[in-house]
């Protein structure tokens, strides 16, 4: 077995690396998705939706930075076009969503795939040994299931 510098086997990084990679594809579809219903938002709930979204926006675009440097700690390199992040993601794109209850419908549906991919890594990292990699999803997760607890309680249904 080969330790990197962070003290972690090289070959389980690398495996974690990718698979980081693959939530930071998703959370840029996420985030994206997140300023196209910030931006087309209609109707009597506009103002307090509008502040909302750019809340999850701005959340968003930071966790994709922790990742992105994740990554990079992990000695590996982030994707980081466009052209990776479509081929790669698996969070649906929203696109010309105006409407509140289909935008709120997309950020469930999207956060729950995100909870997917990162309950994997949270797993994958815990048996590596990397505890770095493991906090972050662990806080990630807390986070976002509230998230998603609060939005299905805005939608009137039940986690």
């Amino acid at each position: 077995m080969t330790l990197n510098t962070i003290g972690l086997d090289t070959k389980k990084t690398k495996d974690l690396a990718k698979d980081l990679n693959d939530l930071l594809a998703n959370f840029q579809v996420y985030y994206q998705n997140l300023r196209g219903i910030h931006w087309n938002i209609k109707g009597k709930r506009f103002f307090d939706l509008h502040v909302k979204f750019e809340e999850l926006y701005t959340d968003a675009n930071l966790k994709v930075d922790e990742i992105a440097e994740r990554i990079l700690t992990l000695g590996e390199t982030p994707l980081h076009t466009f052209e990776d992040y479509t081929k790669t993601a698996k969070v649906k794109v929203g696109k010309n969503i105006s409407q509140d209850e289909k935008a709120v419908e997309l950020i469930v549906h999207s956060l729950s795939e995100l909870l997917s991919i990162e309950r994997m890594i949270l797993d994958k990292s815990d048996k590596t040994g990397d505890e770095g990699t493991n906090s972050m999803m662990s806080d990630f997760i807390t986070e976002q299931e509230k998230t998603v607890w609060m939005m299905k309680a805005w939608l009137g249904e039940t986690v």
